[in-house]
């Protein structure tokens, strides 16, 4: 496999668990927390809101942990295979009781299973990003890999949210438990055909497919767990370029993640369309899933940061639009999701690109490759956001007084909403375009670390050879030849 250009089916297979992560990561943003503040289920909002965002929270404390983890323990299939394996049975039970629990249900109950879910849904995300940032070392190429595992994930978005927009569309009168159910059996049934499938026709590159130490001991283990945080912290302090990139992935983490927790209440309640709100959804990721070539294509014209910022601004100018709207209107909703769903691929993909380059800058000062600490990083953001999406919008629908039932909030209480939706989102994307507009790390600078990391490789590889030529000729007048005559 070259170094430079996987060859797009291998992309493309590569990109396949995307799918179960997407279908997990939908609901649970967008349809669990809903859910949960039913009556039926014996939670009440500011309760789901806390135990969301708790979940959350433990999710940012194993991120890198679990990063650190993974970097220091390989196996014969190299270095992230086989992490990806063991998160899929614990997705799976944890999917199982949350998608398919019998109502009502405690606090604990659902505290405990989130817990259990994050554990898994780390373990498979940081592994497949990193696997991702180590298949190639070229500058664009990384585009394309992250590109396909960001299309690959809207198109995991699109075939989940099929399932609730088909009972919309047929007019099926059909319980919110049985959409979330059918939700669970997609994520159950998908992942283990998807990981199968990457895990054997890609490899790894030739530099991670072998340990480039041996494994840590279990001591040495718990020791690189306890200086985790340490090392994190360490790692923020001293890297500027990654400052740049966590703070941008805070804002650009938390628009989509606060219009996710509130669609629901702003498509049902606000626009008066809740027979047709997932199909609505199903338009947002569909233009998503449509815009990812487009970006794609200007970060090669433009550069990645440039790319990011340009996606961010023309997000944030979309958004708003619906303020204008008139209410029970689909094809008014349907152009504004239009819109406005066309930037939603760019930022996931463009970040996870950037932080491939950023890891190229840290292996030169360090020479070592930390992939998994990094992309545990921006994981952690990522859900550092949604946890305070939840968190904070959840308890603001109590401060505005506002009920999730039919005919129970004044026109003033649904604009107010409405702001919420709106106003938040758009400042964390203008804000992102300011804070990448500037990043330094581009193509020429990128091109130029790669250069000397080239070089450093090569440094490295010949004084192994020097090494193991030494050691032949020890080994040889050891075993009673002549002490000086090397090896033939």
């Amino acid at each position: 496999m070259s170094a430079d250009r996987l060859p797009r089916w291998r992309v493309a297979m590569f990109s396949l668990p995307a799918l179960p992560i997407a279908a997990l990561g939908l609901p649970l943003t967008v349809y669990l927390p809903p859910f949960y503040g039913e009556a039926e289920m014996g939670l009440s909002l500011a309760t789901v809101g806390l135990i969301f965002m708790l979940a959350r929270f433990w999710d940012v404390f194993t991120d890198p942990v679990l990063g650190a983890v993974s970097d220091e323990v390989s196996s014969r299939w190299g270095r992230r295979r086989h992490w990806i394996v063991i998160a899929a049975p614990i997705l799976m039970l944890s999917s199982w009781m949350l998608f398919m629990p019998e109502a009502p249900v405690t606090a604990g109950y659902l505290l405990f299973w989130l817990f259990i879910l994050y554990i898994g849904w780390t373990l498979i995300t940081i592994s497949h990003m990193s696997w991702g940032a180590e298949l190639s070392l070229d500058y664009d190429e990384r585009s394309v890999i992250q590109g396909g595992r960001e299309a690959s994930l809207i198109f995991g978005m699109l075939a989940v949210l099929a399932l609730p927009a088909l009972v919309e569309i047929l007019g099926e009168d059909i319980a919110s438990a049985d959409k979330v159910g059918s939700m669970g059996w997609f994520i159950i049934v998908l992942l283990p055909l998807t990981i199968l499938a990457a895990c054997y026709f890609v490899g790894e590159p030739q530099f991670t497919s072998q340990p480039q130490k041996p494994n840590a001991s279990m001591g040495e283990l718990m020791r690189k767990i306890g200086t985790a945080f340490k090392e994190i912290w360490g790692t923020i302090y001293r890297n500027k370029l990654i400052r740049h990139l966590l703070l941008a992935d805070i804002l650009a983490s938390g628009a989509p993640a606060i219009t996710g927790a509130l669609y629901i209440y702003f498509a049902v309640y606000v626009m008066q369309l809740p027979t047709v709100a997932s199909l609505l959804l199903l338009v947002y990721f569909v233009t998503g899933f449509i815009g990812v070539p487009f970006w794609i294509r200007i970060s090669h014209l433009q550069g990645k940061h440039r790319a990011l910022a340009f996606a961010s601004i023309y997000g944030a100018l979309a958004l708003p639009l619906v303020i204008f709207f008139p209410r029970a209107e689909f094809w008014w909703l349907f152009a504004g999701n239009s819109l406005y769903g066309f930037a939603y691929g760019a930022s996931s993909f463009l970040l996870r690109s950037m932080m491939a380059d950023v890891t190229d800058h840290d292996y030169l000062e360090t020479g070592e490759r930390r992939t998994g600490l990094y992309y545990s990083l921006l994981t952690m953001t990522q859900k550092v956001a949604s946890a305070l999406a939840v968190g904070i919008t959840y308890p603001l629908l109590d401060l505005i007084g506002f009920v999730p039932a039919a005919g129970a909030n004044s026109p003033e209480t649904l604009d107010h909403l409405l702001y919420i939706y709106v106003g938040f989102p758009a400042a964390f994307m203008l804000l992102t375009a300011l804070v990448v507009w500037r990043f330094p790390l581009g193509r020429k600078a990128q091109a130029e670390l790669r250069q000397k990391i080239e070089a450093l490789e090569k440094r490295k590889r010949e004084e192994n050879e020097h090494w193991e030529a030494e050691a032949a000729v020890v080994q040889y007048g050891s075993s009673g030849g002549i002490a000086d005559r090397p090896a033939d």
